[in-house]
């Protein structure tokens, strides 16, 4: 078989996207092939379906088995349940045959399903490095924006994990429930952060909006001395800071940026992936998978995410 099936982007189909067929991947030595289950939706591939050429293909996350090992012998054997990603600007996790590093690959414990492991890679791997930057968290007050979202609610699970006082701030109501769900200490409602002020300072806070979130995160809610890890775009591209305030109210603060494939240059995603996934078996965290759907139903899904009424992951199932 010299082709396979993959979501592309058609412009003359409505909302862009189509199922056709593609040639077949070849691995390099260093990666293995897998036939992928299952897949979950990213911003980053939200973005492209509006910026890709005719017949770019899409998809980051992925959760399957192996069907052939790494040439060089690294990554997990033929037949192990594996998930994994593929780091942009690579794309192409929506399609039956996937040749994905072997180092960004890790094995999906028995307890753990396709779906559970296809919502992990990008979301869960972009929290815990965020999480790292601000090192030991025992005790220490953590704010999370945009917390209903994959990256988010990640966050305040693996912050709690580690001891931390998790301030969960999400934009609608109807998203309380499910931030309450993961016992937080609070949850605070609406665009406005400044509500957040009430159970700071914070120590760390982990923004994945920018914009205004992010200029009103660093003008006030930090401890002198703290950490903003800046995660997204969400809101807006563009941040305006009136600096006054911040050297007035805030002091000496940090801010870092965490961008996946970047951090991914220098990691080895295995290895983060692996406890994520044993957290995941032990349910200890618990992806939060707003959707799931067959992949042919790939146009409505992402109708759905680009007007956010999808709460955590959306997974769509390969055939």
């Amino acid at each position: 078989m010299s082709s396979i099936q993959a979501i592309v982007v058609d412009p003359q189909v409505a909302g862009r996207l189509a199922i056709r067929e593609v040639e077949r991947p070849t691995p390099t030595p260093s990666e293995a092939l897998v036939r992928v289950h299952a897949i979950s939706l990213n911003v980053g591939d939200i973005y492209r379906i509006s910026l890709a050429e005719r017949g770019g293909q899409l998809g980051w996350d992925l959760a399957g088995i192996v069907e052939q090992a790494a040439a060089d012998g690294s990554g997990p054997k033929r037949g192990t349940r594996v998930t994994g990603l593929l780091v942009a600007p690579r794309f192409g996790a929506g399609a039956q045959l996937v040749a994905v590093p072997a180092k960004n690959l890790a094995e999906i414990p028995n307890e753990v399903s396709f779906a559970q492991a296809a919502a992990l890679p990008t979301a869960g791997l972009t929290a815990l490095y965020a999480l790292e930057r601000g090192k030991s968290l025992l005790s220490r007050n953590i704010l999370v924006t945009g917390a209903s979202g994959g990256v988010g609610h990640f966050a305040c699970q693996l912050a709690q994990l580690a001891g931390a006082h998790v301030v969960g701030a999400v934009r609608r109501a109807v998203n309380v429930a499910s931030i309450q769900a993961l016992g937080v200490h609070q949850v605070v409602v609406g665009e406005d952060l400044s509500v957040a002020q009430q159970f700071g300072p914070y120590d760390l806070i982990i923004d994945v909006l920018g914009g205004k979130a992010l200029a009103k995160v660093l003008s006030g809610l930090l401890v002198p001395g703290g950490l903003c890890v800046s995660l997204g775009i969400m809101n807006d591209l563009e941040v305006t800071l009136n600096l006054g305030e911040i050297f007035m109210r805030a002091g000496n603060i940090n801010l870092s940026t965490l961008v996946l494939p970047v951090e991914l240059e220098s990691r080895v995603g295995t290895e983060g992936l692996t406890r994520l996934t044993r957290l995941v078996a032990e349910e200890r965290l618990h992806p939060l998978i707003g959707v799931e759907a067959p992949w042919t139903e790939i146009t409505e899904v992402v109708q759905q995410f680009q007007s956010r009424r999808i709460s955590g992951k959306a997974v769509l199932y390969i055939s």
